[in-house]
C-alpha cells in the first residue's frame, strides 16, 4: 500500500507564492515519475508539471516560467514551487506518483487533493 501526504495549499494574493509538496510511504521501491495535476470546479483535471526518474521536466504551457517541480529521491518527496499566482490558479491540486513496473510505468497513486485559491 502507497500513501501520499500532500502539503502547503491555502489561500494566496494574487502575484504571491505557495510550494506544495507531497511525500510518499509506504510499498514504493523506485519511482517512474511525479507529477501535479489541479482541477478546477467545473472543468477537467489538467497536468501542471510532471518530473520523471532522469530529472526531465515537463510543464502545462500556462504556468511556464512560474511554477518549479523539483523531487527528493532520498525523501520520495515532490515539491511544486508556484510564483506569480494568478486567480485563474486556483483549484484542487493533486500530487500523482508512477512508480516502475518491470521497466516501464506502472499504475500511479494520487494524492487527497490541496486546495489553493488565489484571491484578493
Amino acid at each position: 500500500q502507497v500513501q501520499l501526504v500532500e502539503s502547503g495549499g491555502g489561500l494566496v494574493q494574487p502575484g504571491g507564492s505557495l510550494r506544495l509538496s507531497c511525500a510518499a510511504s509506504g510499498s514504493i521501491f523506485s519511482i517512474y515519475a511525479m507529477g501535479w495535476y489541479r482541477q478546477a470546479p467545473k472543468k477537467q483535471r489538467e497536468l501542471v508539471a510532471a518530473i520523471r526518474s532522469g530529472g526531465s521536466t515537463n510543464y502545462a504551457d500556462s504556468v511556464k516560467g512560474r511554477f518549479t517541480i523539483s523531487r527528493d529521491n532520498a525523501k520520495n518527496t515532490v515539491y511544486l514551487q508556484m510564483n506569480s499566482l494568478k486567480p485563474e490558479d486556483t483549484a484542487v491540486y493533486y500530487c500523482n506518483i508512477i512508480p516502475y513496473s518491470g521497466a516501464g510505468p506502472g499504475i500511479p497513486y494520487w494524492g487527497q487533493g490541496t486546495q489553493v485559491t488565489v484571491s484578493s
